[in-house]
């Protein structure tokens, strides 16, 4: 990652964001707080797993966009402040370009697509990844499905059927965005479904003006149109 600095020549601001909100964070909402005043940003973009790996060693960002759960976990260990509930997002399927969006609308026909693909792509350490993988146990069908899933470390599912590894792929909706050639299905039946919850928060040692500024910003009107583009909901505990 580049570091920036503001045009005062002082260090820009530190973003840690999971990579879910990557989208509508990187190509919306900063450019639109840069061209609102606001400082420049050095942001960070990865699974919320990493961003908290980096944190545990010494890592020390101004705003932090993760799951909610770990930064609460952050937050009771001195190591952010303040978290508020921003988005969640839903897990969803996508098929190559050009394909038949099939019928995943009920659960019958969900099981019945993914035991009929060739080979359904899924994470392997994010958290629609782990949440299928569970999933794929419970209904039964984990043996006939994974004996040919198509399994990624790290990125988009999605780019999975692009280059024919795939004709179905699971992940975060937002995630599934990130590939605009897909073809999303849409999200998984509400019967099955699993929503993952995204908060912010300040880092402990975050500048008295740039870091809440920042927050308040990706909590914004702004950002919350960004949000919905993406493939996440708006939320808040009071929603």
């Amino acid at each position: 990652m580049n570091t920036q600095t503001a045009s005062d020549g002082s260090p820009a601001l530190s973003l840690f964001c999971a990579f879910a909100l990557k989208q509508a964070v990187e190509h919306t909402i900063l450019p639109a707080y840069i061209a609102a005043g606001g400082a420049q940003v050095e942001a960070t973009f990865e699974p919320t797993f990493r961003l908290l790996t980096r944190i545990e060693s010494g890592a020390r960002p101004d705003v932090i966009a993760g799951i909610t759960g770990t930064l609460k976990d952050l937050a009771a260990a001195d190591m952010v402040m303040d978290p508020r509930p921003v988005a969640r997002t839903g897990v969803g399927a996508a098929v190559p370009p050009g394909a038949a969006a099939p019928d995943i609308s009920t659960l019958d026909a969900f099981v019945s697509v993914v035991t009929g693909a060739r080979s359904v792509a899924y994470s392997r350490s994010g958290p629609s990844g782990i949440y299928f993988a569970g999933l794929l146990e419970r209904l039964g069908i984990g043996g006939q499905v994974t004996a040919r899933a198509t399994v990624v470390d790290s990125g988009p599912t999605a780019a999975a059927l692009l280059d024919g590894r795939a004709d179905l792929a699971i992940h975060q909706l937002s995630e599934l965005i990130l590939v605009p050639e897909a073809t999303i299905v849409g999200p998984l039946p509400e019967a099955v479904q699993e929503y993952t919850y995204f908060s912010t928060a300040l880092g402990t040692g975050s500048r008295a003006a740039g870091g809440p500024e920042l927050r308040e910003f990706l909590h914004g009107a702004e950002a919350h149109a960004a949000y919905t583009a993406n493939g996440l909901e708006v939320f808040s505990e009071k929603a």
